[in-house]
């Protein structure tokens, strides 16, 4: 099954894959918004991509009380059922990644998708191979 790596030593923190992860999924170029989050040490030059690892077992999944959590059995992505999902942030403190988001605005948990196997991340990114999907 395909995954979703990132190669930190080779991520110039330019944040292209933020952006295009954001408009993708909520239709503006938003750092906010983006499933994938670049952490900066700027000072050293450092620049490391946030994303889920989508875990075998996902500590995500199993600390959600109302069950709004499951894998996607094509992609291996965590999908968050929406109408289940009651905003309480259970998910986001369990993630060992720091990869489980919360939408203040709509109260709603979000991670992701792989793009449905098809990531724009991956696409965008300026250095090959800074994220690669294999």
């Amino acid at each position: 099954m395909k995954k979703l790596v990132a190669h930190p030593d080779k991520c110039t923190g330019c944040r292209s894959c933020m952006l295009v992860c954001s408009f993708r999924h909520t239709d503006a170029c938003s750092y906010p918004g983006a499933r994938i989050k670049i952490v900066s040490d700027e000072g050293r030059g450092i620049h490391t991509p946030t994303l889920c690892q989508f875990c075998d077992d996902p500590p995500c999944a199993t600390a959600c009380p109302v069950e709004a959590l499951s894998k996607d059995p094509k992609t291996n992505a965590i999908h968050i059922d929406e109408s289940l999902c009651n905003g309480c942030q259970a998910c986001v403190g369990a993630c060992p990644f720091g990869a489980m988001f919360f939408d203040a605005q709509r109260e709603k948990a979000f991670t992701c998708d792989l793009c449905q196997g098809d990531p724009e991340c991956v696409k965008i990114c300026l250095l090959p191979e800074a994220l690669r999907y294999a």
